[in-house]
């Protein structure tokens, strides 16, 4: 069976364009849903993947309608081809039904895997850079050392309440615990 998925962002755009070009390539069934491509949980999506069967092909007008990042793509064609079906996009002829569909695909996977790897390398290096220079990342603290003082000392001396003492400096009841 042909299956199809047509995904909008927002409410205001139509689907009516990817149903057509759906439609035209002989698509069975389409799920169609309004979703950002960015939240993972897509209900339309969710059956689609639990409903294919060995030799069954999802089609999408674009593969961006189907998956926002390459990350999120990959992992959508495991459940496709775990569940023995094949892919297909129109807008950028991609086909894993076929050998040379199949290569394409990797092709364009290996290449998003090395990309992956380089921005991690890249972010491994300026951190590591950033350090030598004595600059540290993460958030700054919520309370200075003397003001972590002061706590200890409102706790402690005048058994102030946790909550009262957060209140006066404007922080959580965990940051005056952790201090």
């Amino acid at each position: 069976m042909i299956l199809g998925y047509a995904r909008v962002s927002t409410l205001d755009q139509s689907l009516d364009a990817q149903a057509d070009a759906l439609a035209a390539a002989g698509v069975e069934r389409i799920f169609a849903e309004q979703v950002s491509g960015a939240v993972r949980g897509r209900p339309e999506l969710a059956r689609l993947l639990d409903q294919l069967r060995p030799g069954d092909v999802v089609v999408v007008a674009k593969y961006d309608r189907l998956a926002r990042s390459l990350i999120d793509l990959l992992e959508i064609m495991r459940e496709i081809q775990a569940a023995g079906a094949g892919f297909r996009s129109l807008a950028e002829d991609i086909d894993t039904t076929t050998p040379a569909g199949r290569l394409v695909f990797h092709v364009f996977a290996s290449i998003a895997q090395f990309e992956r790897e380089r921005i991690s390398e890249r972010t491994r290096e300026g951190l590591a850079a950033a350090r030598r220079r004595g600059r540290v990342g993460g958030r700054p603290p919520a309370l200075s050392p003397d003001q972590r003082r002061e706590v200890r000392r409102m706790k402690d001396e005048e058994g102030r309440s946790l909550a009262e003492i957060a209140r006066l400096f404007g922080v959580s009841v965990s940051t005056v615990r952790r201090a």
